[in-house]
């Protein structure tokens, strides 16, 4: 009965997250979910896969990680108090996005998490990658990308009317970065 807002996929398991601290699992391709405990009270946005380690985002800053397939999940300090939006994972480098243009990083599988400049205050919704390149989105018609694995941010936002719009959501396929508004 509650919203949905995010889900991965890795190890053969699916994991969704969402408002009251909702996480669900399934191990069946979907045909059946269990609720699990998430470790923390903050509603969660997002959540990817990467190195057999799940994370996923939420309010005040919460960061939650699962090393077991997302049977149980820990708390990891994030180093911020802004809502987090969107997770991506890609070269061995978490990347998480949130509020007043909060980008934070992590090398380590999530365990330790840094704070980048991204160029921007404006609130950051979601991460994709592709070509070598991660790309966040966000309002304002905002997007920011890095090539060197989210230590550095360059305002790729383009002029005109996209600049009256949030992008909600970023994804990448067939050579090609798509936003959604």
């Amino acid at each position: 009965g509650n919203n949905l807002d995010g889900v991965a996929f890795g190890n053969n398991t699916l994991v969704a997250v969402g408002a009251s601290v909702n996480i669900l699992r399934s191990t069946d391709n979907g045909s059946s979910f269990d609720n699990v405990t998430s470790g923390t009270g903050s509603n969660l946005e997002d959540v990817t896969f990467g190195n057999n380690t799940f994370v996923a985002v939420g309010y005040d800053g919460t960061i939650v990680r699962s090393t077991d397939n997302g049977e149980t999940w820990a708390s990891v300090t994030s180093g911020t108090g802004n809502n987090l939006f969107g997770a991506g994972f890609a070269n061995n480098t978490f990347v998480v996005s949130g509020g007043y243009g909060n980008i934070l990083r992590s090398t380590d599988n999530g365990s330790s998490w840094d704070n980048v400049t991204s160029g921007t205050g404006n609130v950051l919704d979601d991460v994709a990658f592709g070509n070598n390149t991660f790309v966040v989105s966000g309002s304002d018609g905002n997007i920011v990308r890095s090539t060197d694995n989210g230590i550095s941010w360059d305002n790729a936002t383009t002029p005109g009317p996209i600049s009256d719009y949030r992008l909600w959501g970023i994804g990448f396929g067939n050579n090609t970065f798509v936003g959604t508004t």
